[in-house]
């Protein structure tokens, strides 16, 4: 049987066609009103003509002034009717097949880059601990910060869902503002938001019982949420498996289990520039190709919700096994679908395994890919491959088409230039009053 064609039926009654979903991945195409725009549409009509079952989009921002990129959409205010008109449009080309697309709902906290928020608020005034000084220092949130955070979120998942998208996700993994509130390493608090897990989960909890009133009990809620931050003193299995029951009590729909935070990059199956903390889950050989599976088969023993997996997966027989077992319900998709959109469709016609494109990328020529055995140079050479991933994205939403014979160097300076005119023409429109739209 194959598995990844069977439909998912949620908890809110909603159902998924089939067992496959187009992971988040940040796209950097709103323009600088935080609006989306024509590239978006067709790079979501695109997927969506992919044969996902499910489409997740990327960062969705609740503040402009923490942003996971430039090029966020953001929603930080009820829409004016230009920003309602592109939120439709959106939501329409994305679900264009019949297929879900959820809306990832973000807040980037600590982790906003110097040059959109130098001061960026957070749970407790931890800097991000990355060289390069890419990121500033955080200011710790007031209990007002902390009920707009909240606020915030419910607001945008209510703008999205009337715009016509089938649910949300609540990012709560990868070091954002809810994953930095998990995480004991980042949250040093000691007022009702920090200490105990009990109290750390206190953000995430509120939001998503907010996020439920606002959308009602027939609209999917999903949260993405880190295995464990793999960081000593972070955020471990053991709590986030405790998150997951309460979550499951709290009518969450489906949880993503991910992993890592930008100081530990899991996600990316890579090391940070410390070691790796190890959790208290053995790993299997399923491991090697699913970074997460393991986490989440230990997970299901303790709760009923539907799981998903994303990183690693790339064969067939691998995504089949883990849905036969139980190990997840759905399997996330990322990289491969900034090549092939059609990703999905190809799995479900029998292709047995999709390229791993990241195994050919290298910032270093190859006369210097020796230097890659140095951590800091490995660690740099890893994000910066990202941007190749981002170039393909922009270009599918631009143009329709990749541009895989672009090098990792070239790729990088294209998307740090867009970055800084993106930037730019945002500081005019603040400048001039003409900020986001409200």
């Amino acid at each position: 049987m194959n598995m990844i064609a069977m439909p998912l039926v949620l908890p809110c009654g909603a159902e998924i066609p089939n067992r496959l979903c187009k992971a988040a991945m940040t796209e950097g195409l709103a323009n600088p009103a935080g609006q989306p725009t024509a590239a978006l549409n067709q790079l979501y009509g695109l997927w969506s003509d992919g044969g996902a079952g499910l489409l997740l989009s990327g960062n969705v921002q609740i503040d402009g002034d923490h942003l996971e990129r430039p090029g966020n959409v953001i929603v930080a205010d009820e829409p004016s009717d230009a920003m309602q008109a592109a939120l439709e449009t959106w939501a329409a080309a994305g679900t264009r097949r019949g297929n879900h697309f959820w809306a990832q709902i973000s807040h980037a906290g600590r982790q906003c880059q110097k040059i959109v928020n130098p001061h960026p608020k957070a749970p407790s005034a931890v800097k991000l601990g990355l060289p390069g000084g890419q990121f500033g220092e955080p200011d710790p949130m007031t209990e007002e910060d902390i009920e707009q955070v909240i606020a915030g979120f419910a607001r945008c998942a209510k703008v999205l869902v009337s715009a016509g998208f089938t649910g949300v996700q609540l990012h709560a993994a990868h070091g954002y503002l809810l994953s930095q509130f998990l995480s004991p390493r980042s949250n040093q608090r000691e007022d009702q938001w920090g200490g105990s897990l009990e109290n750390r989960a206190r953000l995430l909890l509120s939001c998503v019982r907010r996020v439920r009133a606002a959308v009602g009990p027939a609209v999917p809620v999903a949260v993405k949420l880190n295995s464990a931050d793999f960081q000593r003193g972070g955020f471990d299995f053991n709590e986030s498996l405790q998150v997951s029951k309460w979550l499951e009590e709290a009518s969450v729909d489906l949880i993503e289990i991910s992993g890592g935070t930008y100081e530990q990059p899991r996600l990316l199956n890579l090391e940070g520039m410390e070691p790796v903390e190890e959790q208290s889950v053995a790993a299997s050989t399923r491991a090697r190709e699913a970074y997460f599976v393991d986490f989440a088969e230990a997970i299901r023993k303790e709760i009923n919700i539907p799981l998903m997996v994303t990183g690693g997966l790339r064969r067939l027989d691998a995504m089949n096994a883990a849905l036969e077992t139980g190990c997840a319900d759905m399997i996330g998709i990322g990289r491969p679908m900034c090549v092939m959109t059609d990703a999905p469709a190809q799995l479900l016609n029998g292709v047995s395994e999709l390229p791993r494109f990241e195994d050919t990328l290298s910032l270093l020529p190859r006369a210097l890919q020796f230097l890659n055995s140095i951590k800091l140079v490995r660690t740099v050479g890893a994000f910066a491959t990202q941007y190749w991933f981002y170039e393909q994205i922009a270009a599918l939403g631009h143009r329709g088409t990749t541009q895989v014979d672009m090098g990792v160097m070239s790729a990088t300076k294209a998307q740090t230039k867009a970055a800084n005119l993106w930037l730019a023409q945002r500081q005019a429109l603040m400048d001039a009053g003409l900020g986001e739209p409200v």
